[in-house]
């Protein structure tokens, strides 16, 4: 390895961290993950700064929280005066390149990504904004709704597959076009699935990998009437009086999406593949943006803190780590910084704004600080907070009665400590420390002052002619294959790896 080393960022989206516990859990069919875990420092407990997806992203990228970044939702605005790790590497010299998913929305469809090879799947526009101004309303276009529970099953070809399938040629070939050493530059490969994202629809060969296995039973949910406010407006959100779900229901959308994660099992493996192939050499990350409750408590999706929502997978392979288990609590927001320390870069300009922190210490048995989680997008009515810290998480929401959980004795966070006595220390100490990082009332005027400027554009840009954000991925034909300005004797080796065997 260089003083620079390449870098392969694996993402996934929706990943529930919980079926991670020390690489996949030992029923999932993920050999080339389970290869990757081998290899890898592992982090048992790695929360998304936000559950929801652009502002998981955003999070990810930036190594800041959502009141930072000011991306609230899924069609909040990514400033491109934020610098993220494709800015950090592309300054430090790096080709810096994307295959797939990461929901920019706004004009700034690079956000420091010299390249990207495919187009987004989700819109880049403020058509999915929510609206403070009016709560409890339901935005039936673009919320998510329990049909994707309904209408899970089998299928050869859906619009998620044909997006999955493209993000995986595209970065096996730009990994074969970088093998021919045409760019002498370190490079760093975002490749970004949208699977195992639900709908849960999955081709039958990785169908049928589960088929009557004990984890497809239905977790123990709680009724509407017993759910906390939050977890209500979540059902409500996701119009949950409309549909009858049934336990098979429940058992075909979990087959579906643990058969998602071996699609994408697979389609790393392509990529390992190629890697190997090509003799190149990079430090590996793979990680989620955000999981998803799959049922239990009787929740689907994401967009809460509960564990099974805002846990996810995070590994990293590189020399000089040895492999291992970290338990401590880290982020998805500690990307950032901690592939910085790995490429020699130095953040010093922007670490008064950024909220991460190299996780490269705790392999040396060094501690990360208390864990922060932000979310502000459908199902709230003002901002969400939340804290983990050791064994506990803590949940504030000024709508809503506090929430506490000893994740160690209650690991479904069954039992919300904040009435008793026992915990009452640990209540006032995380208590202060929310005190101590959030203005939610500042927060909350943030976020409506957001919303309302952006149904105000949204309206405005759809009235009259429209030119869409959505990124147009470019294909130079005229520099492909073999053209008249090129020679053919020098075209044939430049292209070829290896070369002269």
């Amino acid at each position: 390895m260089t003083d620079q080393p390449n870098i392969l960022i694996l993402m996934v989206d929706q990943l529930n961290g919980t079926f991670f516990p020390d690489g996949p859990a030992s029923f999932l069919h993920a050999p080339n993950l389970r290869r990757l875990a081998e290899h890898s420092l592992r982090f048992q407990n790695c929360y998304t700064g936000s559950p929801l997806c652009a502002p998981a992203r955003a999070s990810f990228m930036s190594g800041q929280l959502p009141r930072r970044t000011r991306v609230y939702d899924n069609a909040a605005e990514f400033a491109s005066d934020i610098p993220t790790y494709a800015h950090h590497l592309r300054r430090a010299g790096y080709l810096t390149a994307l295959s797939g998913k990461m929901h920019f929305v706004g004009p700034d469809q690079m956000h420091g990504f010299e390249e990207r090879l495919t187009t987004d799947i989700y819109p880049a526009d403020f058509g999915w904004t929510p609206d403070y101004r009016k709560p409890g309303e339901r935005i039936d276009w673009w919320y998510h709704n329990l049909g994707s529970v309904t209408g899970a099953g089998v299928a050869e070809i859906t619009n998620q597959l044909e997006y999955d399938d493209d993000v995986a040629f595209q970065a096996v070939q730009k990994l074969y076009d970088l093998s021919r050493g045409g760019d002498a530059r370190p490079w760093c490969l975002t490749v970004s699935f949208t699977h195992p994202h639900d709908p849960y629809v999955a081709r039958r060969k990785y169908w049928d990998l589960y088929e009557g296995i004990p984890e497809l039973d239905p977790p123990k949910a709680i009724d509407y009437d017993d759910q906390d406010p939050h977890s209500k407006r979540l059902m409500d959100a996701c119009d949950w009086r409309n549909f009858d779900i049934t336990d098979d229901h429940i058992r075909r959308a979990r087959q579906g999406y643990f058969a998602n994660i071996s699609y994408i099992d697979d389609k790393i493996g392509e990529i390992f593949s190629v890697l190997e192939a090509t003799r190149q050499e990079a430090i590996v990350i793979f990680v989620s943006d955000h999981g998803d409750m799959l049922g239990e408590r009787g929740l689907w999706f994401k967009m809460n803190f509960f564990e099974g929502s805002a846990r996810v997978p995070l590994m990293i392979s590189a020399p000089g780590i040895d492999p291992g288990l970290i338990t401590d609590p880290v982020s998805t927001i500690d990307v950032t910084p901690t592939l910085a320390a790995l490429a020699g870069v130095d953040l010093g300009e922007v670490a008064p704004w950024t909220d991460g922190e190299n996780l490269l210490p705790l392999a040396q048995g060094g501690k990360r600080s208390m864990v922060a989680m932000e979310y502000a997008a459908e199902g709230t009515i003002t901002p969400m907070v939340g804290l983990r810290e050791g064994a506990w998480k803590y949940i504030r929401c000024p709508a809503d009665p506090d929430m506490l959980f000893d994740l160690a004795h209650d690991p479904e966070e069954r039992e919300n400590l904040v009435e008793e006595p026992k915990a009452a220390e640990i209540l006032a100490y995380f208590r202060k420390a929310a005190d101590a990082r959030w203005d939610l009332a500042a927060f909350d005027a943030e976020v409506r002052q957001s919303q309302a400027r952006r149904w105000v554009v949204y309206e405005a840009l759809r009235n009259g002619a429209y030119f869409p954000w959505d990124y147009q991925p470019l294909r130079a034909a005229s520099e492909r294959y073999m053209r008249n300005h090129m020679d053919l004797n020098v075209l044939e080796e430049a292209k070829r790896f290896p070369r002269g065997e």
